[in-house]
C-alpha cells in the first residue's frame, strides 16, 4: 500500500534506509496528503505533497534506478 492511501500521524522510514542518519521520514496524517521530513531533523520544516504526486514520485525514482526507495 502505498503511503497517502491511509491517514496515519506515525512517521515512517524508507525500507532502504541504510542506518548512516541520512533518511527522509514520511506519514500521512490526511487522507491524500502526506508530509516529508529530514529524519536528523525531526522538529525542522516539512514538505507537503498531495500523495498522488509523491507516488508519481516513488515511481519515477524506481524505475529511473536511483536507488529505489
Amino acid at each position: 500500500m502505498a503511503v497517502g492511501q491511509v491517514s496515519t500521524y506515525v512517521w515512517t522510514k524508507s525500507s532502504h534506509s541504510g542506518g548512516n542518519g541520512a533518511c527522509v521520514e514520511v506519514r500521512s496524517s490526511a487522507p491524500r496528503l502526506l508530509a516529508v521530513r529530514d529524519s536528523k531533523n525531526p522538529t525542522g520544516p516539512l514538505l507537503g505533497f498531495p500523495a498522488g504526486s509523491w507516488t508519481a514520485f516513488l515511481g519515477a525514482v524506481s524505475r529511473e534506478g536511483l536507488g529505489g526507495i
